[in-house]
């Protein structure tokens, strides 16, 4: 059975979170961590932030002295005044081995950082409900190759500008019809944004509905098929709404909300107590302000938490807040090849389906800063020589504009989670910089880790 009390914190000896159950197509045992659910008969396992058993990092290949580096490192970034505070989270081989809380929650109130602290995760809620598609993919539903025009028929007979200046749009047919795929990778070329794309005032009044907006986001996404695409879909990669095109997908294809969806299908079977869409009134005060750098670099207050009346606006792009603890659970049921603890969402064979990058390699993920393709819902690194940070070839990430991070290796069996509220954040370089501090941690041999194909973990 599953414990969902909420987070607080709590710190024992290290143990064995590894998964006690086997399937027959599992992956290798040495990448099956289970975290925060508590499942009868099984190995102990993370419910949230009050069950984050630090174990003992010489005990998965990993220095004591040298994850220090990550306290120090994190407390240059608060005494400078660039960042309040910070949590920041490590695990490998299926144990945490590093959950630190540093700094400030609310600087303006002296509310320190804790490990329960909510975060605002941004764009980190793109692989969770990239996440959720491919689970109605596994159920049989759709191809990755069927037109989105099949459940938002709208998009039939969509268009593509040629002109991306001047006053009036050029467009054409599309070449092809917009994918499921092509959403799950960026590829679309489509956008909610009606400003600059050659648009009567007629159109934007429609896609707007007269400046007031639509009530959910299914509609929003319907009115915008008058706002032709940046250019045929699956000839280039673009950051943009395309997850929001995915999450309306899960609604039309399951019949439950994005919200409902992700509620019943992951976060209550993997344990995630503490995220949600609309962070429920009586966690608001755990909840971290938002900032952003001054002229000179330091940090003013951008956002004060405060709460919010849920509606039924649910994003794909953006909305979901939690904590590093919660986080933790989709990463490591990721990690784990689709499962946690017992409890499976994915097969093994579509988690590294998504992990794979889907874009070739003449189209790198510009906003990584090289190295980096795109899989179903995750950045992947394809070029170590390209990349800003050290991890192994097949890595898979994605961050949230508030300067939130994940990661995880999979050749090294290696997770690292920052979570810190500032917009912007480029100008400090602390998220690949936080990488590199993980990875000089790791000092075991190659000789131990587990033999790879294609820079993957072989499963057994």
């Amino acid at each position: 059975m599953v414990d969902l009390r909420p987070a607080c914190r709590f710190r024992g000896r290290g143990n064995d979170m590894r998964n006690a159950s086997k399937s027959g197509n599992g992956w290798a045992a040495g990448t099956i961590a289970a975290l925060l659910a508590a499942v009868l008969l099984a190995a102990p396992s993370l419910r949230a932030a009050e069950d984050v058993v630090v174990a003992k990092p010489e005990s998965v290949g990993m220095s004591s002295e040298r994850l220090k580096r990550i306290d120090s490192f994190i407390q240059e970034y608060i005494d400078a005044d660039r960042i309040a505070g910070a949590v920041t989270l490590v695990a490998r081989k299926g144990k945490v081995v590093h959950f630190e809380a540093q700094g400030w929650r609310d600087k303006e109130n002296g509310v320190p950082m804790t490990e329960d602290t909510i975060f605002v995760l941004m764009s980190m809620t793109k692989p969770i409900v990239s996440t959720a598609l491919m689970m109605l993919f596994e159920e049989g539903r759709f191809l990755l190759d069927d037109p989105i025009s099949k459940w938002i028929p709208e998009y039939e007979n969509h268009t593509v500008r040629l002109n991306r200046d001047g006053v009036r749009p050029l467009t054409v047919p599309e070449a092809r019809p917009v994918t499921v795929r092509h959403v799950l990778t960026h590829t679309s070329g489509l956008t909610l944004n009606p400003q600059g794309r050659g648009l009567s005032q007629a159109q934007i009044d429609h896609v707007t509905n007269d400046g007031k907006g639509w009530p959910t986001l299914a509609e929003r996404v319907a009115n915008a098929a008058v706002i032709p695409g940046a250019f045929h879909p699956g000839d280039e990669w673009q950051y943009g709404d395309s997850t929001d095109y995915v999450a309306v997908l899960v609604e039309k294809i399951s019949g439950q909300s994005i919200d409902d969806f992700l509620r019943e299908r992951i976060f209550e079977p993997l344990g995630m107590t503490d995220t949600y869409y609309y962070v429920p009134q009586e966690k608001v005060e755990r909840m971290a302000s938002v900032y952003r750098p001054d002229e000179n670099g330091k940090i003013e207050l951008m956002v004060s938490p405060t709460y919010v009346e849920p509606t039924r606006m649910f994003r794909g792009i953006a909305g979901l807040a939690g904590t590093a603890a919660d986080y933790l659970q989709f990463a490591q049921m990721i990690a784990n090849g689709g499962e946690l603890n017992g409890t499976r969402l994915l097969g093994r064979m579509t988690v590294d389906n998504m992990i794979s990058n889907h874009i070739g390699a003449d189209r790198p993920v510009y906003i990584r800063g090289g190295g980096y393709g795109f899989g179903l819902g995750f950045g992947v690194l394809t070029n170590s020589a390209q990349a800003p940070d050290a991890l192994s070839i097949g890595s898979y990430t994605w961050g949230g504009a508030y300067g939130t991070l994940y990661w995880a290796d999979p050749v090294e069996d290696l997770i690292g989670i920052l979570m810190i509220q500032i917009r912007p954040y480029n100008h400090l370089s602390i998220r690949p910089l936080f990488s590199n501090v993980v990875t000089q941690a790791v000092v075991d041999s190659l000789s131990e880790q587990k033999p790879t194909i294609m820079g993957r973990p072989t499963p057994r």
